[in-house]
This record gives structure tokens, sequence and C-alpha cells, in this order.
């Protein structure tokens, strides 16, 4: 469970001095039933004084009151959603791990508001948030002090079954996507290809997944070419992880393919200086599929999984591939290289053909793989597209009930022919329009037809370089949460 939050319920008001979390929604307080009119009219007065209407996301801590209360903006009614009130509690954690001298706090749910089965969902969605909003990435400061709090949810609706069956569940969410932060904010001089294949190897002997690591001079024999052309580059060998969670027999298992480039410099097709330090994160599709394996065997879920996790350092050493090298997928299909900055779509190629040898009901990537997601979708959304709607809808569904939201972008067969190479079978790039759909239009060469396939470009979303409301610097883990959902109810 977590370290950080420990989480209790009573079927009363919070404790005297315990401070508790009222929602602002519409401009309105939404008060729980045990307040009392004079308590009501004193926030009330304080409200109107101040003139806190409550946007989403905004958190205040009104002072003078007789009892201390956190004020949570939740916006309009109209404007709910998932990822929203997820963001709200996300900024409610953070607070309370900053705040000094507390170490408690409370929950009690309006009245007549809510039903019980929206409560558990709601509860369920807050205790993430709470977890991913009071972690903090410190292991490299030397006067952090880690912060440990208790937090209540009062009253009778609060206790039900339901709700304390989805706040475990969130708890054990929260505590693994928080495990893996951990290991995902490390630095590239401490955690390098090798290193994340013994994170791996070890994660797994605790939680009963199987895990086999394929080295360089392994994949050399199976001709990943693609791969290798990334690989070379670096002193610090490359490898391919695999993870598999048996679940139930009986039904085909599903497929997560995560890219894991541990730094990426661009190669000898140089990235310019600025902001190169938060290349560590482009490790971030692996980490999420990392996450999702964990999740899987800690979840108890019924569905078999598989997970490939290439992992690289992309670097201009004397064996980097060069613009205009031509390579040979494992798959057998040749790739001109035009620009060595396109690494993440290479290394994908050989472990999507890895992971169509599993005869799986379906596969789903994940990358940071273009920064024309970014530009297209900014930080609020991750991009999707695949070969089958079904899948694509199902994932979409997914993103919407645990708040990582997804945009669907076309993968029409004519934007193929932005790929045909000169001299070989493809390139790894465009000519620079429709920069993501392109980058899944080259990774859809190298799963075959009949194989249900969706690609997630993260490039927006798998971190935050400033400190946010509702989150610190460094890895986000999207979307592991939404894929653990997935996973648990797919039809496919």
């Amino acid at each position: 469970m977590s370290k950080t939050i420990r989480f209790e319920w009573r079927a009363s008001a919070p404790g005297e001095g315990e401070p508790q979390v009222l929602f602002v929604q519409d401009g309105n307080i939404l008060y729980p039933a045990f307040w009392t009119a004079g308590a009501r009219r004193e926030l009330d007065a304080w409200q109107k004084n101040a003139g806190f209407t409550g946007g989403t996301g905004e958190i205040v801590w009104p002072a003078g009151l007789k009892s201390p209360v956190i004020l949570a903006g939740v916006g309009k009614r109209t404007d709910f959603h998932a990822a929203r009130w997820l963001r709200v509690w996300a900024a409610i954690g953070r607070q309370l791990l900053q705040a000094k001298g507390v170490a408690r706090a409370a929950c009690a749910w309006p009245e007549k508001v809510w039903s019980a089965q929206e409560l558990a969902e709601l509860a369920g969605l807050a205790t993430e948030g709470l977890l991913q909003g009071a972690y903090s990435f410190d292991a490299y400061k030397s006067k952090a002090r880690p912060r440990k709090f208790i937090f209540t949810w009062c009253g009778e609706l609060a206790g039900g079954t339901s709700v304390r069956a989805a706040v475990r569940r969130a708890e054990i969410i929260g505590a693994t996507l928080n495990d893996i932060r951990a290991i995902a904010n490390l630095p590239a001089n401490d955690l390098g290809p090798q290193d994340l294949a013994r994170h791996a190897q070890k994660l797994a002997r605790a939680n009963g997944l199987q895990c086999r690591v394929w080295s360089q001079a392994a994949l050399e024999k199976e001709k990943c070419g693609a791969f290798l052309s990334v690989a070379r580059g670096s002193r610090r060998p490359g490898c391919l992880i695999r993870l598999a969670y048996p679940g139930k027999r009986g039904r085909k298992p599903l497929v997560i393919v995560g890219k894991a480039v541990m730094f990426d410099t661009g190669g000898i097709s140089l990235k310019p200086p600025k902001g190169m330090e938060w290349m560590k994160f482009d490790k971030g599709g692996g980490m999420a599929a990392l996450a999702v394996a964990l999740l899987a065997a800690r979840l108890k879920l019924s569905r078999p999984l598989i997970v490939y996790i290439p992992a690289i350092e992309n670097m201009p050493g004397g064996g980097a591939a060069r613009p205009g090298d031509i390579v040979t997928a494992r798959n057998g299909k040749t790739v001109e290289i035009l620009t060595t900055d396109a690494e993440g779509r290479m290394i994908l190629a050989d472990a999507l053909s890895f992971a169509a040898d599993e005869k799986p009901a379906a596969i789903v990537d994940i990358a940071t793989l273009t920064g024309a997601a970014i530009v297209a979708l900014g930080h609020e959304a991750t991009a999707v597209m695949g070969n089958q709607d079904r899948l694509v809808m199902e994932l979409m569904l997914a993103g919407e009930t645990t708040g990582e939201r997804l945009w669907q972008l076309p993968l029409w067969s004519e934007y193929d022919d932005l790929l045909k190479g000169k001299f070989a079978d493809w390139q790894n790039v465009g000519d620079g329009s429709a920069g993501t759909i392109t980058g899944g239009a080259f990774l859809r060469q190298f799963v075959p037809e009949e194989i249900p396939w969706a690609h997630l470009d993260i490039a927006g979303t798998a971190w935050l370089e400033a400190e946010k409301p509702f989150g610190g610097p460094g890895a986000t883990l999207v979307p592991a949460r939404l894929l653990a959902e997935w996973v648990a109810r797919t039809t496919l």
C-alpha cells in the first residue's frame, strides 16, 4: 500500500481540528449532512467575501474558521469529467504534502449529490489522485524528509462496501505507479538499459511475473537490424525485456509494447542542447508498460498479458547509424534511415515483430514518438491511431473512465506514400507533414494486418517539466492506468 497516505473510515463527522475537504460546484459549496446551519453561514460568508467561485482545480484553505476546511473547486456540473476530478484530488494531495504541521485530513461526501455507484467510482479516482499528487521525487535531495499523513473518508455512504473496495483498488494502483515513478525518474547515469532489465527482473520475481531478457548479442542472432541500428551507437548495450502475466487460461493474451530510450541525444542527427536533459524521459512508454504488467499482477486481472520493452540509449558513438544507412528489420523489411532522431520507431519495429509472434488478441504500443503530437494536442491528450476502430474505441472509453484522455488521428493508407523509400522498402520519416500520423503509419508496417493494433503517442503527456498544482516534475506514467482498465474490460 501507499508509503505516504494511510486511508481510514469513520461513520461520523471528522475529528475536531481535522481539515476536511468540501467541494465547490457551480459556485456553491456542497455541504455534508452533519454541517450545522451556523457553520454553513460562517463558511458562506467567507466565500462571499473572498469571491471564491471554485474553478476546476482551485484549492483554498479559508483562514479564521472554527473548523479547518479545504475548499476544492470542481467547476461547473456540465463540465464535470474524470480527468478534471482526478486533477482536483491530485492538487489536494499536493497541498497536503506541502502543508506544515498537517498529519490528518478528511472528506465527507455531500448529501444528495452522487449515487452510491457514482460515489464508488469517484472515491477510487480521488484516491488515485491523492496518491499521485502526494508523490515527490526526492531521492537525490540530501535534506528530503518523507511526509506521511492519514486521510479519512467520513459518513455512512463513504464506508459502504463498494466505496471501500474502490478505494482499496485505487490504493494498489496509486502505490504501484509511485513505485515505478521512483525508477522512471532516475537519471540516465543511474538507469541504463541493463539497469532497467535488472529492475524488471526484480519486480517480476516479487510479483509472480515471468521475465526474459534478450541481450544485444541475442538480438543480433534474431536479426533485429532496426533495433541494432540505434543500440550500436552507445557503449552501454541495449536489450529487449519481456514480461508475462499468466492470467486465466483459455484466452489469447494481450500485448503491450513500450519504447524505452533511456536517453535520446538524437544520435548523429543531434538534438539542440536546450532542453536535452528531459530526454531521460524518452523511456516513458517502456516505464508505463512496466507499470501495466505490475498492475495486472497486483490487481489479479483475469486476462493474460505480455509486455515487451525495447531498451536502448540513442548516442552518437562510433558505431552509430548514419543518415542514409539502410537496415533490415526482423520481419525482413528494409528501412532507409533519413534521421537518426527517429529512433523510437526503429526499436519498436523489431519489438512489434516479437509481439506478433505471440499470436495475441491485440497489440498496443506506447511511445514518446513525435514532437508533432505536442503541436497537435499540447499536453492534455494522447494521440491514438490503429488498424481497427473497435480497439481504438475501447481504448478511448478506458481513457474517459480513468481521466487519461485520448484523441484519435486518421491512419488512412494514403499516408503510407509519404514513407515509401527511394532505395529501400521504407524510410523512417516522411516529408515533415502529418508527423504523428506518419510515425503510426511506419509502425503499422511491422504488425500483421489480421492482428488488431493501436499506437499511442505520449510525447505530450509522459512527463511534467515544472511544478504544477497537481504534480511535481517528472514521469506521469500516462497511459498506464488507462491500459490497466482496458486489460480488465476488453472484449477482444
